[in-house]
This record gives structure tokens, C-alpha cells and sequence, in this order.
């Protein structure tokens, strides 16, 4: 059976797998070696490729798509801050003797949510990723939106607090450095957001309710300049579910004041949405 190798790289773990039609036939997870620095990171995910790939019973991968953080094109991961790379060209994480794809980790797993989740049949969307870091996916009367320089969607560096926390960008004030993850859990000394949520202590609900309040605010400035009907929620933090969604709801209808707040859902792929993302990559290298 034909298949691809898809790699969804995030900060903390790869997700990997073997994919055929939107349906994931393999899949396993590794580490992200990030505090090893960039080349480690590049030969990790290099080494996972290749071992997707060698012959596993009946299924024949055909090509590989590898999502990555930072600013990319289908050849070359142009920057990462998240891992210190900088103009990485494919064939460098992938030495197999298949066609490799790049694409931006958000907007494939957008991807993959309007292709099979959340929001499928609903034109225009934010897909909004909460994990390491915070980037959306936007898609505009059904299609995704990349910009100029197909850069768009870093909505986690939108300044929510000018000279506020300072963000691992070089600015300050970012909705990163409150609301996503890994500075919510970094904020309260803890291993994850997870464990902050699970704290009682006025600490950790502060902590909580600065980003629940961030996020509301970057939500309110781009529902006012595109006007979507659904935000949707992925990454790790979405696995909060109504303790996240619920508050935000409710701050975010209250920051509209003249007209009503879009949906915010959960995402329907969770953790899969960047993995079945990164397949449609792939796909576009055996087309």
C-alpha cells in the first residue's frame, strides 16, 4: 500500500507517522532534542525519517512531509527562534531517496482542520494552535492565507502588553509570553500548564487568568480585522477543553462590544492535526 512519511515537529516531542488517505496507519512519538541545540534537532528528525521509511510490511511511503516551526518555504526552513536554525534546505531531514516537503507547522495543521475537523465547510476560520509557542493558521473564504512572504498568521508575537514580559522573539508584551504553554507552566515553576491548571493557589490562577485575558485580547483584534466565524483551538492547551474555552468565550464576547464573537471550538483532530498535516504535504510531492 502506498503512503507517506509525515513528521510533525514540535518544541517539546515529534510526532510521526505513516499515513494514506487522511488515515494514519503508524504512528509513534520521539523527544525533540531543542536544548541540544539546532543540529541535534536537524540529525533527530533526519534519523526519524529514515526509520518511517524503511520497508515495514506491505506499505511503500512514496514521500515525506516534514511540518516545522519558524519561517519556511517547501524547500528550505528559512528561521526558527524556537531552535536556532537558519536556511536549512530539505534534503538536510530527510537522507532518503524520496521527495521531501517542507511546510509551516501551524498552517498544515489548519490544514488538516479544515480538511477533516473542526472546521470543515466553514470558509473562514483561525486555527489557532496553543503549545511551545502560538502561531494561527488563517483561512479566508476557504483558503489559507500565508501573506506576501507566505509568513502570516504569527499571532503569538502580536503585542498584548506593550514593554510587557519579555518574549524569546527579542520583543515584549507578546501573547507568547503569557498565553502559550510552555511560558504558562515557565511562569508558575511547573513542568507544564497542565499542573498550573490543576493548582488552586491564587498564584497559579492569576497566571491562568493573565493568559485566558491575553488570548481573549489578540482574539478581539483579529476578529475586528477579518472577521471569522470560528476560532478554533489546538496544541496541548486545548486538552484543558472548557476550562480554557469556557473563560474565553465569555472574555472574548465581553471585549466585542457592538457585535457578536465568533464560535470557539476545541479542535476536532487534537494532537493529530499537525501529523495528518504534514501527510498532505507529502501528497503534494506525489502529485
Amino acid at each position: 500500500m502506498e503512503c507517506v512519511v509525515a513528521i510533525d515537529v514540535g518544541g517539546t516531542t515529534m510526532k510521526g507517522g505513516l499515513v494514506s488517505d487522511g488515515t494514519v496507519l503508524h504512528a509513534e512519538h520521539r523527544p525533540t532534542p531543542r536544548a541540544e541545540g539546532a543540529a541535534a534537532v536537524i540529525a533527530a528528525i533526519s534519523a526519524f525519517v529514515a526509520d518511517l521509511a524503511a520497508p515495514r510490511g506491505e506499505l511503500r511511503p512514496t514521500a515525506v512531509g516534514l511540518a516545522v516551526p519558524g519561517l519556511v518555504t517547501p524547500t528550505h526552513a528559512v528561521f526558527s527562534a524556537a531552535f536556532g536554525w537558519r536556511d536549512v534546505p530539505a534534503a538536510a531531514f530527510a537522507d532518503v531517496p524520496l521527495p521531501v516537503v517542507l511546510g509551516h507547522d501551524v498552517r498544515a495543521a489548519g490544514e488538516a482542520e479544515l480538511r477533516y475537523g473542526a472546521a470543515r465547510a466553514v470558509p473562514n476560520v483561525l486555527f489557532l494552535p496553543i503549545g511551545t509557542g502560538i502561531a494561527g493558521a488563517l483561512a479566508i473564504n476557504g483558503s489559507l492565507y500565508g501573506g506576501a512572504a507566505g509568513w502570516a498568521g504569527q499571532i503569538g508575537h502580536i503585542p498584548v502588553h506593550p514593554d510587557g514580559l519579555a518574549c524569546g522573539c527579542g520583543q515584549r508584551g507578546c501573547l507568547a509570553a503569557y498565553a502559550s504553554a510552555s511560558s504558562i507552566a515557565a511562569r508558575c515553576g511547573e513542568s507544564s500548564a497542565a499542573a498550573v491548571l490543576a493548582r488552586t493557589d491564587h498564584a497559579a490562577r492569576q497566571v491562568w487568568d493573565e493568559a485566558v485575558d491575553a488570548l481573549a485580547l489578540a482574539l478581539a483584534t483579529y476578529t475586528l480585522l477579518l472577521d471569522p466565524a470560528m476560532v478554533v483551538i489546538g496544541g496541548g492547551l486545548a486538552q484543558a477543553g472548557e476550562a480554557l474555552v469556557g473563560p474565553l468565550r465569555t472574555r472574548l464576547a465581553a471585549r466585542l462590544a457592538f457585535r457578536h464573537a465568533p464560535r470557539v471550538e476545541v479542535s476536532a483532530l487534537g494532537t493529530q492535526a499537525g501529523l495528518l498535516g504534514a501527510a498532505l504535504l507529502a501528497n503534494r510531492a506525489t502529485v
